[in-house]
């Protein structure tokens, strides 16, 4: 049985991105049916002729669609009423009023979190050289390094760099390879310090990375989570509620049921899974013979269980290993190998999985909603 509850949790997901609020806080969901496996949405839009209306209706599909038991989802849109509006608006400035400390990142920006069940499956190589894949085919884009006690992205894309503050103390991110980035790797004295932080304050961290920097405008923000399902990924469901995850595993079966987890975690979350990454699919040596070192099927089969695509396999490269090690990520220093073009179309499928929000005139309309805003009476 597919549960009301979970079907208005899911579609607290969606923004609308000119007010920065979820749909279902700022009562434009009216109505949702469930019958079997298929569910009905009806919605109201702030005027018919609203430019996002298509991004708020595929949005909607995604979330819920992610719900276990949907097989087919549909939604309604209609015109709001005079009173709808006015009851919209005053919900708008209660929460702008009330809000206490707001992420830097815009509602305008699709959160891809890249998660796995377990250390040591690529998952860090993965988001790093998915964001410079990105960051090559002109999006702009952030990479935070939410793995707090392993960081490790920022030997990867070879920055020693130090964050620095603005006067009012706020972070300034390291950009690297066009890729804005934020580590504790680039606030310890060393590499080798090890951040002896109780699981508390992991999460304090995340919220200061995502409160306290200027991410400025970014089309995409991708978020290195560490391993399995604790304490930043349960705040990572609460502070992005747009975010939406990549499960990274392995072919071999047994990195492919703990990776179950992380998607249990994330769907309980209501943060969609919108594909899996099978890291070091195979090796093929310099004779050309292909050996699956890890085995064969779990990756597919983990998209098969989770009813996802199956959007990238990686195949074990030594360009790949060279590349982290050595700061230079493969999409940018060996862009023609097999694992640098694997990682390019996965950049590219995620971009076709979570479209950019590009509507410029959505963009105007959220300044002046802003300033109508700002110059209400409280």
């Amino acid at each position: 049985m597919i549960a009301h509850d979970d079907v208005i949790g899911a579609l607290r997901g969606v923004l609308d991105p000119e007010l920065g609020a979820d749909i279902v806080e700022l009562g434009m969901v009216h109505d949702v049916q469930i019958e079997g496996s298929s569910v009905s949405i009806g919605i109201a839009l702030t005027i018919a002729e609203c430019p996002m209306r298509s991004q708020i209706e595929d949005d909607a599909v995604r979330k819920v669609k992610a719900l276990r038991g949907v097989d087919d989802v549909s939604v309604h849109t209609t015109a709001m009423t005079k009173q709808q509006r006015a009851d919209l608006m005053s919900t708008a400035r209660f929460r702008a009023r009330e809000a206490a400390e707001p992420t830097q990142v815009s509602p305008l920006t699709r959160v891809v979190a890249v998660g796995s069940g377990k250390g040591g499956v690529g998952k860090s190589t993965v988001s790093t050289n998915l964001a410079v894949a990105l960051a090559q085919q002109g999006w702009r884009v952030g990479l935070l390094d939410a793995d707090i006690w392993g960081f490790s992205i920022p030997r990867m894309l070879g920055t020693t760099d130090r964050i620095e503050a603005t006067e009012d103390r706020m972070m300034l991110p390291i950009e690297a390879y066009g890729v804005k980035l934020i580590s504790t790797g680039l606030i310890v004295e060393t590499e080798e310090t090890a951040l002896m932080w109780r699981g508390l304050m992991l999460g304090k961290a995340l919220e200061q990375f995502l409160r306290q920097v200027l991410w400025g405008e970014l089309d995409y923000l991708i978020i290195d989570l560490p391993p399995g399902t604790g304490d930043i990924q349960m705040a990572l469901s609460r502070l992005l509620p747009q975010a939406e995850m990549l499960v990274v595993t392995t072919p071999q079966m047994t990195a492919q049921k703990v990776a179950v987890r992380v998607a249990d975690m994330a769907r309980r979350s209501f943060m969609p899974v919108i594909g899996v990454v099978e890291n070091m699919s195979d090796f093929a040596c310099e004779h050309g013979t292909v050996y699956e070192l890890f085995g064969s099927g779990g990756g597919a089969s983990l998209a098969t269980d989770l009813g996802v695509p199956l959007v990238a396999s990686i195949p074990l490269d030594p360009a790949l290993v060279k590349g982290g090690d050595e700061g230079a990520p493969v999409v940018a220093a060996a862009s023609s190998t097999s694992s640098a073009q694997a990682l390019i179309n996965l950049a590219k499928r995620t971009a076709e999985l979570v479209p950019p929000i590009v509507d410029e005139t959505c963009t105007a309309r959220i300044a002046k909603v802003a300033e109508a805003l700002a110059a209400l009476p409280s």
